[in-house]
């Protein structure tokens, strides 16, 4: 019975979380429907697991997003034992990948379908250009990399794929599709801020790279995302399941590109030749 008011209070009181917490912890008990996991039959409570699009982008991307919060590059964040050289090569490759995914922003205003939506996408493109990318170049300068420094850096063989392929979709393919390969990245990194903060929340202090953790477990971050995920959900809204499909391939690709990010950071991926 606990359980069963706590299911109804989370969806009552926060339904995108809530849903979350639902899915999640069926997983864990490994059943597939809310009755069974409660013990009792239910009617309109089992109407609860009648997921949004993106709860079941969130379900089903899991094997791999629990891929990139355990990858080492994320642990050493958290618990401030990632090499410095590590996060260096990181911020750089960062810079030029923001580059690329700012034009995505650019890209949605063109493939709006009204006005409020490209006022939104005008506004975060503006607000990238002019504000992000200048706290980006701070925070690259208190690890000693200047401006040039991050001008100057080339996009590697797994960053040039990854931000390829948001732009070949984004150009070719319906906004709803440039969300779904927008939307991995902020996303992740949401969870990956938040996940971070918990766990290491009585080391924080001591940790050099807690701006990092603050900033992408912070409600201004976490209110842009939710911005993209809501969009997501409405753009998916009766579509069918074949064009739901694709938006979800983009949306898993996209999320094992981030995967490949880490690693290429990791391990100070370049070119070869």
């Amino acid at each position: 019975m606990k359980l069963h008011l706590m299911i109804c209070n989370l969806y009552t009181r926060f339904p995108m979380e809530g849903g979350f917490f639902i899915l999640k912890l069926l997983r864990a008990k490994g059943e597939t429907s809310l009755q069974t996991a409660i013990g009792f039959p239910v009617n309109k409570e089992e109407s609860l697991l009648k997921r949004s699009f993106t709860e079941r982008l969130y379900q089903n991307v899991q094997p791999i997003w629990e891929k990139n919060h355990n990858h080492p590059f994320v642990v050493g964040l958290g618990n401030g034992t990632l090499e410095r050289d590590k996060f260096i090569y990181y911020l750089k490759q960062d810079y030029v990948y923001l580059v690329e995914y700012a034009k995505l922003f650019a890209m949605g205003v063109v493939k709006a379908g009204n006005l409020d939506i490209m006022t939104r996408f005008a506004a975060v493109l503006h607000e990238s250009l002019h504000f992000e990318m200048e706290l980006h170049r701070q925070y690259a300068a208190e690890f000693g990399i200047t401006r040039t420094d991050l001008e100057a850096t080339q996009l590697t063989p797994a960053n040039l794929a990854y931000t390829s392929y948001m732009l070949q979709v984004a150009a070719n393919g319906s906004l709803a599709e440039l969300v779904a390969c927008l939307l991995p990245c902020a996303w992740d990194y949401w969870e990956i801020g938040k996940l971070l903060k918990l766990n290491h929340r009585d080391t924080l202090e001591t940790n050099p790279y807690k701006k990092w953790i603050e900033t992408y477990s912070s409600e201004t971050f976490g209110s842009g995302t939710q911005w993209l995920i809501d969009l997501m959900d409405q753009l998916a809204s009766g579509k069918s399941e074949t064009e739901l499909a694709v938006l979800e391939h983009h949306f898993q690709i996209a999320s094992k590109y981030e995967y490949l990010f880490w690693d290429m950071n990791d391990k100070k991926q370049d070119w070869p030749v």
